[in-house]
């Protein structure tokens, strides 16, 4: 016999079954390794299928690009929430979660009392004003000014997570709070 033949009648090697046998095994642990560690959405994680009613005035140009940057720059899930889709101004405004968490770009300074107290959270200055079924949250350290509306049955210590694509996006002003 030469090299590379086989002998009439011989059946598989050992090798070969072993491998053919294995090969299912290594799939069926590999997909069930990555679904384990939440490689396939859940229900749950997915967004709600209804869009979040905002409004979306009309944005000076600079305005408009800063906050293009800042959505584009948002993930999908922000703290365990889901994005959900708006109803108008998707470049300027975002919505996590249900009950609704919504991110609003390019909105008026806010109007701050003189005893107002102010807010660090990672390097964002926020001023919070309690409102009986929501707090809105304003920064007041930015060049273009934010909003996030977060519902009481919402849970809003999520809010810092926002912090790293607002200091990424939106410059800071030269004129923050003295205590923030």
């Amino acid at each position: 016999m030469t090299a590379g033949t086989t002998r009439p009648g011989a059946g598989a090697s050992p090798g070969r079954i072993a491998t053919l046998a294995a090969l299912p095994i290594a799939l069926v642990a590999g997909i069930a390794a990555y679904w384990a560690l939440g490689g396939f959405p859940s229900h749950a994680n997915k967004p709600s299928a209804a869009a979040v009613p905002v409004e979306a005035p009309q944005l000076e140009p600079s305005t408009s690009t800063v906050c293009r940057a800042l959505v584009a720059k948002l993930p999908d899930v922000l703290g365990g929430l889901s994005r959900r889709p708006v109803t108008a101004g998707g470049e300027q405004n975002a919505a996590f979660g249900d009950p609704p968490i919504v991110l609003t770009c390019g909105v008026p300074k806010p109007a701050v009392p003189a005893d107002a107290q102010f807010m660090g959270l990672s390097n964002v200055c926020w001023f919070a004003d309690e409102q009986r079924d929501r707090t809105v949250w304003q920064t007041v350290d930015r060049a273009v000014a934010l909003r996030v509306v977060v519902p009481k049955a919402a849970d809003g210590s999520w809010l810092v997570h926002l912090s790293a694509p607002i200091v990424a996006t939106v410059p800071a002003t030269d004129s923050e709070p003295a205590y923030c």
